[in-house]
């Protein structure tokens, strides 16, 4: 009878090996554990719940419960990670490990959040060798914590944070793992008598663009992705091998209206489904694309060839489909925005080598141009309730929010940090702003595609900016007004090659 249950115990583990769990291939248990663990996956949060055993990962072998995906080449891996309950032994572990095979005593690489909140990057050079550490600024008890492992060329880069803030991030090299390795989440109970339980949402599993890709030729996949403000837990609702950006809210609140290779299309989300909109000619389209406050109209911005040289031009069409109109006489124009009362379109203009904030009025007539810095001014919006335009400018040195009258008079600066912020979107109870945040690495003027990017909340007046999530993408992500009616979600892409 032992030797029965110990081949039952053996084979359920086989099996649960096999078994695909949401975004992984399979779950095991690594090494000597005396209670199995498990997985369990929620659909509709898209979170997993991990119990694992294990005496420990340390010294020269590791024991916990691992659910794996084999993946080549360069990855980014991300999540928001917490532990459940008290637990028994304040070094019991979760997080992201990578390792070329399924064996406890292996090489790997390893980004663990301990029960005492020592967030730590942890590796094994060689099979047998004794576990090296290298402890991250951040501590993080009783932690909310992100928790992002990247491999870059060979460079593992280990990124934490409590949820809310910034990243602090770690570099290692001179650790070598063949090109094909297990990912994936782990509990450790540091304890084999005890089975430890860690959350995981926002699991992200992101294939970062190749070297080689040429930036407006070549595209990586699309993620449609939802996030709840509130709680600042994201699910992805539709994913594409190509290309869509910039999503707007409809004002039923049933539906996202995102711009797909020159074409508009609504997805609809109670089917997860997307129909093309019809805008005539209008084939062309880039991603700035906004809504009327009633929800009647869509402005767009289409690529002209006829009379403009492909320059972006300003239309407006029925939010349901038809012929466009022409707005604006010059291009390149980018629209961006609405005035609450329908009047007016605000958009960036290329004019005489110079972009600046323009105005026009929603029928057709003459801009009047609002901003007068040099440098790039872009990204303008309307204020819900039309007393002020939000903008970006980098008139400061580096990309920063800004807000200034609906007549261009009263310019102000509302971000000083040390990001490029972009794309300002204010909440519909008018209290609150989202921006995109790109690092400095990225050019002041630029706000190129998948890069690290952060979306981040402030009050509409300035103060501190808390992150809300933690995004590959950048390009398309929120170029565009992308708050839910009732202002308790955000749209936004982030992006990953897809097969």
């Amino acid at each position: 009878m032992a030797r029965l249950l110990a081949c039952g115990m053996l084979c359920s583990t086989m099996l649960s090996a096999q078994t695909p769990v949401g975004v992984f291939d399979a779950q095991s248990d690594v090494g000597r554990v005396r209670r199995a663990g498990s997985v369990s996956y929620d659909p509709q949060s898209q979170s997993y719940t991990i119990a694992g055993s294990g005496q420990n990962m340390w010294e020269t072998r590791d024991d916990f419960h691992f659910a794996w995906k084999r993946l080549s080449g360069n990855f980014i891996l991300s999540t928001r990670a917490r532990f459940i309950g008290a637990g028994v032994e304040e070094h019991r572990k979760i997080g992201w490990t990578v390792r070329p095979t399924l064996e406890s005593a292996g090489p790997h690489v390893t980004a663990a959040l301990h029960g005492d909140g020592l967030m730590s990057l942890q590796f094994r050079r060689a099979v047998g060798g004794t576990t090296e550490e290298a402890k991250s600024a951040n501590s993080l008890p009783s932690a909310d914590a992100v928790i992002q492992l990247e491999r870059r060329d060979g460079v593992y880069i280990m990124s934490v944070a409590r949820f809310g803030d910034t990243l602090a991030t770690q570099q290692l090299t001179g650790v070598s793992l063949p090109d094909t390795v297990y990912v994936g989440l782990f509990v450790c109970a540091h304890n084999d008598t005890v089975l430890e339980r860690g959350v995981f949402s926002n699991v992200r599993i992101t294939k970062p663009a190749p070297a080689t890709l040429v930036p407006y030729r070549d595209y990586l996949g699309s993620s449609l992705e939802i996030l709840d403000v509130a709680s600042g837990n994201a699910t992805i609702v539709h994913r594409y091998s190509g290309s869509f950006q910039a999503p707007n809210w409809t004002l039923d609140g049933r539906a996202l209206i995102y711009a797909q290779e020159g074409r508009l299309y609504r997805f609809d989300l109670a089917s997860r489904t997307a129909e093309a909109i019809n805008t005539g000619f209008a084939t062309r389209n880039n991603n700035d694309h906004v809504l009327s406050f009633d929800g009647r109209m869509l402005a767009i911005s289409n690529h002209l060839v006829e009379d403009s040289g492909g320059a972006s031009i300003v239309y407006t069409v029925p939010a349901t489909g038809g012929t466009p109109k022409r707005i604006t006489a010059k291009g390149p124009s980018y629209l961006h925005g609405w005035s609450p009362d329908g009047r007016w379109l605000v958009y960036v203009g290329e004019r005489n080598d110079e972009y600046d904030i323009y105005k026009i009025p929603s029928g057709g007539g003459e801009e009047i141009r609002l901003t007068q810095a040099p440098g790039l001014d872009d990204g303008p919006e309307y204020t819900p309730d039309g007393k002020y335009i939000y903008f970006s400018s980098v008139r400061s040195g580096r990309m920063q929010i800004w807000r200034m009258r609906p007549d261009g008079s009263g310019q102000e600066q509302l971000t000083n940090d040390g990001f490029h912020n972009w794309f300002p979107h204010i909440s519909p109870d008018g209290k609150w702003m989202v921006f995109i945040s790109f690092p400095l690495e990225v050019a002041a003027n630029d706000h190129p595609f998948y890069k690290h990017v952060l979306l981040r909340l402030m009050p509409v007046d300035g103060g501190t900016a808390r992150v809300l999530a933690y995004v590959y993408g950048g390009q398309g992500t929120i170029n565009v007004p992308s708050w839910s009616p009732d202002g308790k979600r955000l749209a936004f892409v982030s992006n990953t090659a897809i097969p």
